[in-house]
């Protein structure tokens, strides 16, 4: 037992110095402030602001990496905002980097003082297989850099462990309705700004004079090929419209389980989430997506099926189910209404985009083609490659691998094909493609072990809907395309949202949430 002055001066010591640092890089940020100031340096001026709030984050995240967690999507989410206006920094892109890295060792220190619950994911060997195998890849003889491998890694595995920190996250009901209830308010305020967007045009939220690299991705329209009606493909806080679309599919998701999940639960919170389906749903209908289009309403479809066979017969409340599925339906019908007659010309040439180009009967169908035949076409492009039994080494076709050939000076390899499956036999092989199959399938097995579990219980509707995004993300969606795993937002979101699905079990409900009883019936007790 240590002496009682001891233990004091060591609490001393841990309570004052972080205040003393606090306090230097406040004064260090003041004088950096007021030399700006002087200079009418505005950019450097965003650049002390954006450094000084990543300071802030992460003073706060090592006191407490719960609320770390929630810095680090809020950072993850704007920074492309800060970065388009500031001529593509990359300095803010890799800031994240840092910030997660801060949040995971937050997590580790509160580990060791055993102050969370951690558990071992029924899929961890394949999981841990696949990641052994991308390490190995970072080494392929054919990789021109290892800094492409470190790029590969970074994409694949880096949020990886974000599946360890949803599972500590969630330990009672009240967690679980904050963590959807922030991440919802994420996404009103990003598809708010995307459907104000899509309506003004790429003036709005855009620089006037964007880097050249990023330049295009904000200009994107789409034109219907019958009509020649066009429309703008808007990105929203972000610099593409493929990241601004993938982030509202997964808004979307949320917002469709927390809207199952109160129906079973209190009666607060059903407004909120009322409009916010509303909002994105309408945010859906003017991105100029296809993609999100088609994913967006297939999954509502599946997920109100799921809802009626996951609801609780016993307990009678398949009425109530079917009564909030009418009223889903209804908000959704009323986004389509009022978008029509406040910005009719808008509405109906996304409408004439996604019937001409997806209805089967349209002589400009390309709904077979893009499902199907062009993934396929690309898939196989990737065994005309004489080293798809070995791969090039992991990273050499992912996203942002012309960064790196442009800051080492370094011509890009030029090898990749635009299914996902065909870029894992690419990058790491015949042998890669085998291991992502088998993880993946081991993934969404032992999460439909664990919906099954849940069903009739008011974790149901959550359980489903996080199922149901790691199956689409990781087989279809990728099968058509790599760039939505390997986009950081919805990859963060699809492991910290696997560990909040393997928690669900395990949490009691809270007397403070539950559905009030209806009120019985006066018997009539008149005397005929």
């Amino acid at each position: 037992m240590r002496p009682p002055t001891t233990a004091f001066m060591g609490d001393y010591r841990r309570s004052i110095l972080p205040g003393l640092l606090t306090l230097l890089l406040f004064g260090a940020g003041v004088y950096v402030f007021a030399q700006d100031v002087v200079n009418n340096d505005t950019a450097s001026l965003a650049y002390v602001g954006l450094i000084s709030l990543g300071v802030a984050f992460m003073i706060a995240i090592i006191h407490n990496w719960r609320n770390g967690v929630y810095f680090f999507f809020a950072w993850l989410l704007f920074e492309d905002f800060a970065r388009k206006f500031m001529g593509n920094n990359m300095a803010i892109f890799f800031a994240k980097d840092a910030l997660i890295v801060v949040v995971y060792l937050s997590y580790f220190l509160a580990y060791r003082r055993k102050s969370v619950k951690t558990f071992r994911p029924p899929f961890l060997v394949p999981l841990l297989l696949f990641v052994w195998f991308g390490i190995m890849q970072v080494f392929n003889p054919a990789s021109t850099t290892l800094f492409y491998g470190i790029l590969g890694v970074k994409l694949f595995f880096s949020y990886i462990p974000l599946l360890f920190l949803g599972y500590a996250l969630i330990n009672s009901e009240a967690e679980l309705r904050k963590f959807f209830v922030v991440n919802i308010c994420f996404g009103l305020v990003i598809a708010g700004l995307g459907i104000a967007q899509s309506i003004t045009g790429p003036s709005f939220l855009n620089p006037e004079h964007p880097a050249e690299e990023i330049k295009e991705l904000s200009t994107l329209y789409r034109t219907a090929p019958i009509s020649g009606l066009s429309a703008y493909r808007a990105n929203s806080v972000f610099v593409s419209h493929g990241r601004y679309s993938s982030y509202v599919l997964v808004v979307w998701l949320l917002i469709l389980g927390y809207t199952g999940y109160l129906l079973l639960r209190h009666r607060r919170g059903r407004n909120f989430a009322f409009i916010a389906l509303t909002l994105v749903f309408g945010a859906i209908m003017m991105a100029a997506s296809r993609g999100l289009f088609m994913w967006g309403s297939g999954s509502a479809v599946a997920i109100a099926a799921a809802f009626l066979w996951g609801a609780p017969w016993r307990q009678g409340e398949v009425a109530r189910v079917f009564r909030t599925i009418q009223r889903s339906g209804l908000a959704i019908a009323l986004a389509l209404v009022a978008l029509f007659f406040i910005f009719p010309d808008q509405l109906l040439s996304r409408l004439t985009i996604y019937s001409e180009t997806l209805t089967p009967g349209s002589s400009a169908s390309e709904l077979q083609n893009r499902v199907w035949d062009y993934p396929l076409e690309n898939f196989l492009k990737a065994f005309q490659y004489d080293r798809w039994p070995y791969g090039f080494g992991i990273g050499t076709s992912s996203l942002g691998v012309q960064y790196v050939a442009h800051t080492l000076r370094q011509q890009p390899m030029n090898v990749g094909v635009e299914s996902g499956f065909g870029s894992i036999v690419v990058e790491m092989g015949i042998g890669g493609l085998a291991l992502w199959l088998i993880m993946s399938f081991a993934i969404v097995w032992s999460s439909w072990k664990v919906v099954k579990k849940l069903r009739g219980s008011p974790w149901f509707p959550i359980g489903f809907v996080i199922f149901w995004y790691a199956l689409i993300l990781l087989l279809p969606i990728t099968f058509t395309g790599m760039s939505m795993y390997e986009d950081f937002v919805p990859n963060a979101y699809l492991w910290l949202s696997l560990g909040v699905l393997f928690r669900l079990p395990s949490i009691i409900p809270s007397g403070q949430f539950a559905v009030a009883p209806s009120t019985p019936r006066k018997p009539n007790l008149r005397i005929r």
